[in-house]
């Protein structure tokens, strides 16, 4: 399958796995791109340059394909080594980088110079195009139903896809909800060039978590997932633990005072101890509502090639039947 996404990016399925903090390691990163979408490293979850420098080199060790790198621009007191990751990313022969967080445009001057392609994340249809403006090379549009941080505005991808068509002239991706053929067959439909999963690749055979957390997102419906952080305008989608329960009262309690340090036992540090260690109530974390759509824990190869198969099917079976194809009397 051939859209503006495959061709730009050079892989052969217009499937991407997005960056996600403690999970977006080489090992999976590799066995992504092996399969023919788009692999991507978590910049942020290597603690310091080096250590990107080294991640990178060892997914290079385990794949000849294409993969990318997520870094994430945090609204932060101190920021990372952000010069550091970017020289990472250049010497390591990365040409392909996911932004997400606050506006990538002091960084695109250096990465385009050195031929990266910039895919930015967007949770509306002005960030969008915002992006489309400072030149971005495409956008991941995610709706309200992803994980991570949906944004303050609850538009879900029925409609945000299709306004995102309406106004880009660059390619997108659709992110939010993505499990299968279904969603890469809609998501065309709607206008996107591919789609973004980062839920439904942490169940995974590759994925480097705890056998806990794949656990936990099998047994989840798309009701136990939870919205942090609204009152602190950093909406976060999460699944649903005690942890979270707890997060929850304090906002209730404390209303329109509740400030982040109310709040730093459920949400700092808590990914080692939940991804690597598998303590499922340490905190919060990121998970989507498609979590109701995955039920067994593929490798990424049996993933992708599903998916694939199963859109070819969709769209020259289902949708074709559709039509009607006799002639006009």
């Amino acid at each position: 399958m051939k859209t503006r996404i495959t061709e730009m990016l050079g892989i052969e399925h217009p499937i991407i796995q997005g960056g996600m903090h403690y999970v977006g390691f080489a090992e999976l990163a590799a066995a992504v791109a092996n399969a023919g979408g788009l692999g991507i490293i978590t910049g942020l979850t290597q603690k310091t340059a080096k250590d990107l420098t080294n991640e990178i080199a060892r997914c290079r060790d385990m794949t000849d394909k294409p993969f990318g790198v997520n870094l994430t621009f945090l609204p932060v007191m101190k920021d990372p080594d952000y010069p550091g990751y970017v020289k990472a990313i250049i010497d390591g022969g990365v040409k392909v980088v996911e932004t997400a967080g606050n506006n990538p445009q002091q960084w695109l001057p250096i990465l385009k110079d050195n031929g990266i392609k910039v895919i930015h994340k967007c949770t509306s249809v002005r960030h969008a195009l915002k992006a489309q403006k400072i030149g971005c090379d495409a956008v991941s549009v995610d709706g309200f139903e992803c994980g991570g941080h949906p944004g303050e505005d609850d538009i879900p991808n029925m409609i945000l896809l299709p306004r995102a068509a309406d106004e880009l002239e660059i390619p997108f991706v659709a992110s939010g909800g993505m499990a299968d053929a279904r969603s890469l067959v809609a998501s065309l439909a709607m206008g996107a060039d591919g789609m973004n999963m980062g839920t439904r690749f942490i169940a995974t055979k590759e994925a480097p978590v705890h056998d806990n957390v794949k656990q936990a997102i099998l047994a989840a419906s798309e009701l136990d997932t939870r919205l942090i952080m609204r009152p602190l305008r950093n909406t976060e989608r999460v699944l649903s633990n005690s942890a979270v329960e707890r997060l929850l009262e304090k906002e209730q309690q404390l209303g329109a005072d509740i400030q982040i340090t109310d709040i730093l036992d459920e949400v700092a540090g808590v990914y080692p101890r939940i991804m690597s260690e598998g303590d499922m109530d340490a905190g919060a974390w990121s998970c989507g509502m498609v979590a109701g759509l995955i039920h067994d824990i593929p490798t990424c190869r049996e993933l992708i090639e599903r998916i694939m198969r199963d859109a070819e099917q969709l769209i020259r079976q289902r949708l074709d039947g559709f039509l009607d194809t006799r002639e006009a009397s």
